[in-house]
């Protein structure tokens, strides 16, 4: 039997090994705990109880006392309040390869969906309204109910992410531990850690309870709710959603980030950076030859000077769907290659970057052009004292939380919650900007005012000297629903990517037909003029992303150029002379955007960019020049 429950083990750890290392779960619990997750095991009860406490009258407490208070309380102002004691009379050894416990989920789902859940599962309203302490006696979900379980729930969120899958399945997941594990309260001197464990044999997660000390019958079970954060401040921002407090001694400011940021993003990216090397000169009459796996170029490059090879040695030009990483070997062995990326453009196309170069623009705030962004990894005090001076003085605080790199909307929340954001934080490293609450509006016949973006295909032909083209079409998404401040949740209402969701509408509009219908809604806005100011921006971002030397700016590499498609959308604003303005705010930069509309409705758009860019033929091709 040895052999067999060796052989288990063995088997359990080749599964979960890494994991259980990562969340730090001591080798000496491994056995015992295969053997509960294979049997499932949930003994907790045998060694704990949970106990109802009486509220402390406030008005009798110290101020620090009442701290005190506040932090053993898993939700502040709800009753009742409970927590876990050890009840095994003889206590509980951390040196017994037993002393591990498995927590039960009560309740996991994805974000965008809990509303719909909340409604339509059967009991789950009224076990998690029942979890968190908030009446609710009805059998018929009722919207109050849900929307208070919405606000609430971020006080008992945990997550975690599935590392493989699609895009979709890699969006994270958000659990609430069972009332046993829900009413485990927060301790800075912690006598217990959790971890959530993902369950290959049955696809389910769980999470693992493990004691970091003996403790004694009566001994309180307590966890780290800010666990792994050692700096003072960030743990008290991280513990906002169960201590309120203010931090409106904190700076707003976000100033650019030190030149050792950059190259740390460049060492993580694990990009080489070329050597110098002198621009390529090629006969007037050549025929390039290119190496591409882009469907959409096969397809639609008919341009004579531009042959395919199915060689990469031969190449004279490399247009990749990938990032292109050793850019160094490109330029010491075939420098004469040009390719279709720059080194370190992504200081455009990821979101974080985009924010903290575009500074250089505009001081502290940023450029009028991009909406207040706050890195919540580096920034979270910064950002949650500008939440609070803004609630303060009344303003508007809806807020949308992106991942630094998922595009499509996926991960992407909107929120007037301050614990929502600050609890965002933990499931993916996450940007949040301030949500445009006054957008210009467009007027769709069959729904009434609605959100909509524009993306304009712009082409970077060089960095010194900067060179930038915009494609003379420019494409519409919309949402389907009326815009109003509120249903945040609701997709189709906030969010105008319809083309990647099952059973949406999608709106196309072409801009030929955009542009009269939007100058008869808006009259005293000729289209050119909002595009000089929309070029203008676009100019803007590209000499600040051009200003420094790499890592600290795109690379000037004279064999790159690229493509990207930037999304922006229009919102109402006050000149400096008191006009009411539309500026533009850019949302984000797309490195390799998808092309498909572009060839369906002008089928010479690959030869327009392949000419401007890799030619510098651009007098008759369907571009404008920028800068």
């Amino acid at each position: 039997m040895a052999g067999d429950g060796e052989g288990q083990l063995a088997a359990f750890v080749a599964l979960h090994g890494a994991a259980l290392r990562a969340s730090g779960v001591p080798a000496r619990y491994w056995d015992s705990l295969g053997r509960k997750l294979r049997g499932e095991v949930f003994d907790a009860g045998d060694y704990f109880g949970i106990m109802q406490v009486e509220e402390v009258d406030d008005e009798e407490e110290g101020d620090e006392e009442m701290e005190e208070q506040l932090k053993k309380k898993p939700n502040p102002g709800n009753e009742p309040c409970f927590k876990v004691i050890v009840t095994n009379e003889n206590g509980l050894q951390a040196s017994n390869p037993n002393s591990v416990f498995l927590i039960d989920h009560a309740w996991t789902y994805r974000v965008e969906h809990a509303r719909q859940q909340l409604l339509h599962v059967p009991g789950l309203l009224h076990r998690m309204a029942s979890l968190m302490g908030i009446d609710f006696h009805g059998e018929i979900p009722d919207e109050g109910s849900i929307e208070q379980v919405l606000q609430e729930m971020w006080k008992y969120n945990q997550t975690y992410q599935l590392s493989q899958g699609t895009a979709e399945e890699k969006v994270p997941v958000w659990y609430i531990m069972d009332e046993f594990g829900s009413r485990i309260q927060h301790s800075d001197q912690p006598s217990f850690a959790t971890a959530p464990l993902f369950y290959m044999p049955q696809q389910i997660a769980y999470t693992v309870l493990w004691p970091l000390r003996d403790l004694e019958t009566g001994d309180e079970v307590t966890r780290d709710y800010a666990y792994g954060e050692t700096d003072r401040l960030i743990r008290k921002c991280v513990l906002l959603p169960w201590v309120p407090t203010e931090v409106l001694d904190v700076s707003c400011v976000t100033p650019e980030p030190s030149d050792e940021y950059y190259q740390a993003i460049l060492a993580e990216n694990k990009e080489k950076l070329p050597v110098v090397i002198n621009p390529p000169v090629y006969a007037k009459d050549k025929v390039f030859k290119v190496f591409t796996d882009i469907q959409q170029v096969l397809n639609n490059l008919t341009h004579p000077r531009f042959v395919f090879t199915d060689n990469e040695g031969e190449a004279d030009i490399l247009y990749n769907f990938s990032h292109f990483k050793d850019y160094r070997k490109l330029s010491e062995e075939r420098p004469e290659v040009m390719l279709n990326q720059f080194p370190c453009e992504n200081l455009l196309t990821v979101k974080d970057c985009l924010a903290s170069i575009a500074r250089r623009a505009g001081g502290p705030d940023g450029p009028r052009w991009l909406p207040r962004t706050f890195n919540l990894q580096t920034e979270l005090p910064q950002f949650i004292s500008y939440f609070q001076q803004r609630d303060r003085r009344g303003e508007d605080n809806h807020w949308i939380c992106k991942p630094w790199n998922l595009a499509r909307s996926l991960d992407t929340h909107i929120t007037n919650s301050l614990n929502n954001i600050i609890r965002h934080r933990e499931s993916s490293p996450k940007v949040v900007c301030k949500y445009i609450e006054n957008p210009v509006l467009f007027h769709r016949e069959d729904v009434g005012l609605v959100k909509f973006d524009v993306r304009y295909v712009v082409l970077l032909r060089s960095i010194k000297p900067l060179r930038l083209y915009s494609y003379d079409v420019f494409w519409l998404r919309f949402s389907n629903r009326a815009f109003s401040l509120d249903d945040l949740d609701d997709y189709e209402k906030h969010f105008t990517v319809m083309n990647y969701a099952p059973d949406v509408t999608l709106k196309q509009v072409h801009c030929e037909d955009f542009i009269p219908l939007f100058e008869k809604q808006y009259p005293e806005y000729p289209w050119t003029t909002v595009q000089v100011n929309i070029f203008k921006a676009f100019a803007e971002l590209f000499q600040v992303a051009s200003a420094k030397p790499a890592p600290l700016g795109i690379c000037d590499y004279p064999s790159s150029r690229a493509i990207y498609a930037i999304d922006l959308m229009l919102k109402w604003d006050t000149s400096r002379d008191g006009k009411r303005i539309m500026q533009p705010q850019i949302l984000e930069v797309n490195f390799n955007p998808d092309c498909d509309r572009a060839c369906k409705y002008h089928p010479t758009f690959f030869n327009d960019v392949f000419s401007t860019l890799f030619l510098d033929e651009p007098d008759n091709c369907h571009v404008t020049c920028i800068v």
